[in-house]
């Protein structure tokens, strides 16, 4: 990896099955951009225990996420793939940051209003939740987060806090970069099989790992109009569409679009030409994963990698902090 490339880095929880709506979403753009930066994707197993407090649960979505990840593409020689429950100097750092930090600063939090809104019962975890998230950002030296433009405040408390450590501990020298947030703004929300946002609430979903039985059950119940073969239809109107356009380079896309638009195309062979296109787009990623999964000691021997790297780079900038605050004094 170049020294010189500008480290990005991202957190998955450890939460469901993935769709197509994630990977045309955010997925797939960290598979495109492993050779413009240095990646560093972590599985963020600590974030999920706000909500999931299962063993096998947990043990299940850590490895579905590293094998989701690395049957796309991901390189392990191109990206540092780590769990963030590897490098314990994250969980150190945000208790320096924790007294740093009040409580009506962290009651601004979106996901803690949004909670306090609905009346829940709100754990310390989620409570904190961004203070834990600024550590996973700023222990890496992170110089961009993508991010969907509703999360761009996750970024916003990276960059306070390290301003505030800075000031208070670093007297004005940077000790932590501060992150930008990188956001992807040509990636579209992926509609579901109803139109809507594609999201697994919605029971909308195509999985990404789709058998094809999967594939035909999701496409066949796209509901469609009245329209006959002959009739010409609006694709910009067309659930079967929209989804199908993804898997299409521009020109297939014109080319679609004007068979949709002269008719004699029904939406009976919409749905099979659709079909045809997931199968071909997800087949291989299946296969991939299925022959990733039946090896998981090459699996782990990666997470382990990635865990090691992740952590030797935490500890540097964690040595900095400690002659800082004053709590290494040999």
């Amino acid at each position: 990896m170049s020294n010189n490339k500008k480290i990005l880095l991202s957190g998955v929880k450890p939460t469901g099955q993935v769709h197509i709506g994630n990977y045309f979403g955010a997925m797939k753009q960290f598979v495109d951009l492993q050779d413009e930066y240095e990646n560093h994707i972590f599985i963020a197993d600590y974030h999920a225990m706000t909500t999931v407090q299962n063993k096998e649960e947990m043990e299940k979505g850590i490895i579905d996420v590293a094998l989701d990840y690395l049957a796309i593409g991901l390189d392990p020689k191109k990206v540092v793939l780590f769990k963030q429950s590897d490098v314990p100097q994250v969980h150190e750092l945000t208790w320096i940051f924790n007294c740093l930090t009040t409580m009506p600063y962290l009651m601004r939090a979106h996901a803690y209003k949004d909670a306090e809104a609905k009346n829940k019962e709100i754990n310390v975890g989620l409570f904190d939740y961004p203070l834990l998230m600024a550590s996973d950002i700023l222990i890496q030296d992170a110089d961009l987060v993508p991010v969907g433009q509703d999360q761009k405040q996750h970024v916003e408390y990276a960059r306070d806090t390290a301003e505030k450590f800075n000031r208070v501990f670093g007297k004005g020298e940077e000790t932590f970069k501060l992150p930008e947030h990188l956001i992807l703004s040509h990636v579209e929300t992926v509609p579901g099989t109803d139109g809507r946002k594609m999201s697994k609430s919605y029971g909308n979903v195509i999985p990404l790992f789709a058998t094809y039985e999967e594939i035909k059950k999701a496409v066949m119940s796209i509901p469609t109009d009245s329209k006959g073969v002959d009739d010409p239809k609006n694709p910009d109107e067309s659930h079967i569409f929209a989804i199908h356009k993804l898997l299409l380079n521009e020109a297939e896309r014109q080319a679609l679009a004007e068979r949709y638009t002269k008719g004699g195309m029904g939406y009976k062979e919409a749905k099979d030409g659709l079909i045809a296109a997931l199968e071909a787009f997800i087949k291989p990623l299946r296969e991939k994963r299925a022959m990733l999964a039946s090896d998981l000691d090459t699996v782990f021997d990666i997470l382990k990698e990635g865990g090691k790297r992740a952590s030797m780079r935490a500890e540097k900038k964690m040595e900095d902090v400690r002659k800082l605050v004053g709590v290494k004094i040999y």
